[in-house]
């Protein structure tokens, strides 16, 4: 849910009675234990009393804030609002976090609650690439659940849980609630559907939010207190039921029959041989950590793999099919994890950008720069790209490619589970593209923004930014008492979003404006922005652009006489590489087709033009419509029609 940043008002303190009652709630909902003090030796009231006291405060510390906040969630955007309670634990220096997170009836407690108060809510257990999906965003599903059955008794249906891998089983990374009653499955193989509805997971907005904008706090490698009692029962229970039989030593088959785990593996996205089996889980118990020095060799040697493979698939593209600048989030996801060597899960744990030398991915471009494989430059402050690849230095040149496990095989998932073509060659046929339109408030609304604590030169969507002008009109007392839809105009208002039109001026004659009104200036009063987004890819994740969003145009003329081409140019925003698209014209066409630099673009940065024999309209639109293009977004010009 928290994906995208929510709206958070202005934080308040709690009272000490509203404290204590809403700590009492979450006592109760959760069916928590009062532990007994017994270092207290007054009379047996006292006890209770005293270890009441200190759970209500490791549950909600007494420093708690609280503050109401809104989001969206769901493919259709439904706005959700609830309420934030923030506070610090004890040891963590006074950082102060979003410990709880209340929608509706229900309170979710973060991760940083659960680092802090082991087995509060029923802990599930998941492989660690698994727990890297539900960090994007999925959901639990069945098959993905391990170290069970028996799962925890309280994981029924409609439950709040959290998630751990296991490789850290005693680390909860997300919060969720149950969507089926897992605590009565007997077996999780062939099942389908979905397990946990994801709430929170660590590296959300949620779990990175701090007043002071302090970065999200890293996880621990292990705590204490989570799942040592249910782990005992669990694996005593399942001792008990195992069933000897012939020809398994410990009863247990260690190859287990691939078909019989097709469907678990489907549901979270390995299937066959790339599934990790419990064979691969025992001989991974005695292999070596990496060290530090071989986990940075691995994601160098991946980042070298990387622009191999794009050399040798995109042969004839000036730039093998890279779109530069490379934003750091699309070197890590076209350039470096396809091609690590995660051959296990212990590997896949291990190679983790944050156990680098580097930290992050920020740092690791920076070392390619001094390397000279790459030419970066700093933007926003915050962010490095890189504006070029050396693709003759003497690295990459000499590099020689390795095996790779075949589920990290370099492959761009669609949403419904199976595998796309690599993103090099026809990865975009099939794919799903959404067109998002932003904002860019100007800087005279910068007041209005600040009442929401947003950011003045963020980007904003047209209901967001609806949104920020009602926070501000509330916290300054401005609607009418005579009517709800006018809007009293103070005087920031009418030097942010007033002009000196006639309707203006006989608003600030009369002293309000209706709402509507002044929602349709707030809008008017920003530069427009545009972003072409992914199959799943998240808008945090994105680069927008300038202006409108760009259209492909098609270009209908004759050439020689009367020789007729089809040309069409505009197509890598959309995620289109000209050269397949050209090699499947030429089939489709029957007919010859080009692919050169577009005239008058940039030859640093080129817009490639593809060129087909013979008035092809139709059949290039059916392509793009392939990949992903709705008509709304092509232009066509036909020069060869005679003018009237």
């Amino acid at each position: 849910m928290f994906k995208k940043k929510p709206t958070i008002k202005p934080l308040s303190p709690l009272k000490s009675s509203e404290r204590r009652r809403t700590a009492d709630q979450i006592i109760a909902d959760f069916g928590l234990q009062v532990p007994v003090d017994t270092s207290v030796d007054a009379d047996e009231k006292a006890a209770p009393t005293a270890g009441l006291t200190a759970l209500r405060k490791s549950l909600l510390p007494e420093n708690a804030l609280s503050a109401r906040f809104t989001t969206t969630a769901g493919p259709d955007l439904k706005q959700v609002s609830g309420t934030l309670y923030v506070g610090s634990h004890e040891g963590t220096g006074g950082d102060q976090r979003v410990l709880w997170a209340k929608v509706g009836d229900t309170m979710y407690p973060t991760v940083y609650t659960l680092w802090h108060n082991p087995r509060i809510v029923p802990l599930l257990h998941t492989p660690s690439f698994v727990v890297e999906k539900l960090q994007g965003g999925a959901d639990l599903m069945t098959p993905g659940l391990q170290r069970g059955p028996p799962f925890p008794k309280k994981a029924t249906k409609g439950a709040v849980v959290a998630i751990a891998s296991l490789e850290a089983p005693t680390v909860p990374m997300a919060v969720g609630t149950c969507g089926i009653d897992v605590s009565s499955l007997g077996s999780v193989q062939g099942m389908k559907g979905h397990a946990v509805s994801t709430f929170h997971w660590a590296g959300d907005e949620l779990w990175s939010w701090n007043p002071a904008g302090n970065p999200g706090s890293e996880p621990p490698s292990s705590l204490q207190g989570w799942g040592e009692v249910e782990e005992d029962a669990d694996l005593a229970a399942q001792a008990a039921g195992i069933d000897l039989q012939d020809g398994q030593e410990g009863g247990i088959a260690l190859d287990a029959d691939p078909s019989e785990r097709s469907e678990a593996e489907k549901a979270q996205g390995v299937e066959g041989e790339d599934a990790p089996s419990l064979k691969d889980a025992v001989e991974t118990i005695d292999e070596q950590p990496l060290s530090q020095k071989e986990i940075d060799d691995a994601f160098r040697d991946a980042f070298l793999f990387g622009v191999r493979f794009y050399m040798d698939h995109n042969r004839n593209h000036p730039s093998y099919g890279l779109d530069f600048p490379l934003s750091q989030s699309k070197v890590m996801s076209l350039l470096v994890q396809p091609f690590l060597p995660t051959y296990t899960p212990a590997r896949t744990a291990a190679l983790q950008i944050k156990k680098t030398s580097w930290k992050n991915i920020r740092k690791f471009v920076k070392y390619l720069d001094k390397q000279q494989i790459v030419k970066s430059k700093d933007q926003n402050g915050n962010e490095t790209v890189i504006m070029d690849i050396d693709f003759t230095d003497r690295q990459v040149e000499a590099f020689v490619p390795y095996r790779l496990p075949k589920k990290d095989a370099p492959t761009s998932s669609n949403t419904n589970g199976k595998s796309a073509a690599p993103p090099t060659a026809e990865s975009s046929v099939g794919q799903k593209l959404k067109m998002v339109s932003l904002l860019r408030p100007k800087e005279k609304l910068a007041p209005i923004l600040n009442a929401s604590k947003a950011d003045p030169r963020g980007l904003y969507t047209a209901m967001e930014l609806k949104q920020m002008l009602t926070v501000y009109i509330e916290a300054e007392k401005l609607v009418s008492e005579k009517n709800k839809r006018l809007i009293k105009i103070n005087p920031q208002l009418a030097d942010a979003l007033l002009g000196s039109s006639a309707a203006d001026n006989a608003a600030l004659a009369s002293g309000t404006i209706p709402r509507d009104a002044l929602a349709e200036r707030m809008v008017a009063a920003t530069s427009p922005f545009h972003t072409i987004l992914r199959e799943n890819d998240d808008i945090s994740d994105s680069k927008p652009r300038a202006g409108a969003p760009p259209k492909i145009q098609i270009l209908i003329e004759t050439r020689s006489g009367n020789k007729t081409v089809t040309k069409v140019s505009g197509v890598e925003p959309y995620h289109i590489a000209p050269q397949p698209l050209a090699d499947e014209l030429r089939k489709t066409c029957a007919g010859s087709t080009s692919v050169d630099r577009l005239q008058g673009s940039s030859p640093k940065n080129p817009v490639m033009e593809v060129m087909v024999q013979g008035p092809q309209k139709d059949a290039i639109i059916k392509a793009l419509e392939k990949r992903g293009v709705s008509k709304n977004w092509i232009e066509v010009v036909d020069k060869t029609k005679k003018k009237r």
